[in-house]
């Protein structure tokens, strides 16, 4: 009977280790989607979304905010997903009320928009101001997930880190979760100003706590202990950005790219966050 009850302890055990995505065909299927870019899709060894997804809770007819968005990595599985699952894909985008807003802020928004303008593959996403002087996110207590991917040193660089995680605190609803992705700097010490690209996971911890959000959990997923974090760019001598010259500007053709390729993309950590409520 011992033998009996351990073996079905294991068996538990093993069945709750299995990666809930397996059971959301709706979001293998948003991943495994013809709307994806091939380069993005290249990349899905590297940045594991159906995992990360898991990871963070994401579930069918939630309301998930993307904060920076960038070329739409994660907007071409999540606003899918959304629309398949009675969702709302909320990104955000250059702060038009900004009287200040470049031009070219304002072209990088439009030509965004009418990437992902078909709503019959993406489904209507909405958009929210985001920037240095932005307004809220949203109404308060209307999101269920907020998820920041490779965006928290950009934040720390232009000193928006307390006002974005605020604004993040204030749309969520009691109990959402705060999503966060970033270039681990552990175990080596963070750079002044960040550098190069690396953040401190007690860093981001801090930052979150302070806006008062609760660390609900760290995963691995997206790891990379062949990482050695000191690059000669920073992380972005890494894929994708792959520079061969400082700040990126122009290319070095001598520069031997061999060995940050063989590396892959950057060592990062994944948190998620809980709004007590």
């Amino acid at each position: 009977m011992l033998r009996l009850a351990s073996a079905c302890a294991v068996a538990l055990a093993l069945t709750a280790a299995i990666p809930a995505q397996a059971n959301d065909a709706k979001l293998q299927a948003a991943v495994a989607g013809a709307q994806r870019a091939p380069e993005n899709k290249a990349r899905d060894a590297a940045r594991h979304p159906a995992e990360t997804l898991t990871f963070w809770g994401l579930k069918p007819k939630q309301t998930v905010i993307e904060l920076s968005p960038g070329g739409g990595y994660w907007t071409e599985i999540l606003a899918p997903y959304a629309k398949a699952t009675g969702g709302t894909y909320v990104a955000t985008a250059a702060d038009l009320d900004n009287p200040k807003l470049s031009e070219g802020a304002k072209k990088g928004r439009a030509a965004f928009e009418a990437k992902y303008g078909d709503t019959a593959k993406y489904g209507p996403i909405k958009y929210v101001n985001f920037g240095p002087v932005s307004g809220p996110l949203g109404p308060p207590a209307s999101a269920d997930l907020v998820i920041t991917a490779r965006n928290v040193h950009n934040w720390m660089m232009n000193g928006s880190l307390d006002k974005v995680l605020k604004d993040a605190h204030a749309v969520l609803k009691p109990g959402g979760v705060l999503a966060v992705e970033e270039h681990r700097a552990d175990p080596k010490p963070e750079l002044p100003g960040v550098s190069n690209g690396y953040v401190s996971t007690a860093t981001v911890i801090a930052a979150a706590e302070k806006a008062g959000f609760k660390l609900a959990d760290k995963s691995e997923v997206n790891a990379n202990p062949k990482d050695t974090k000191d690059h000669p760019f920073g992380v972005w001598t890494l894929p994708p950005s792959r520079w061969t010259t400082a700040g990126g500007q122009g290319s070095d053709p001598a520069f031997d790219r061999a060995k940050y390729d063989a590396i892959g993309e950057s060592d990062r950590m994944t948190l998620r966050f809980v709004k007590a409520g």
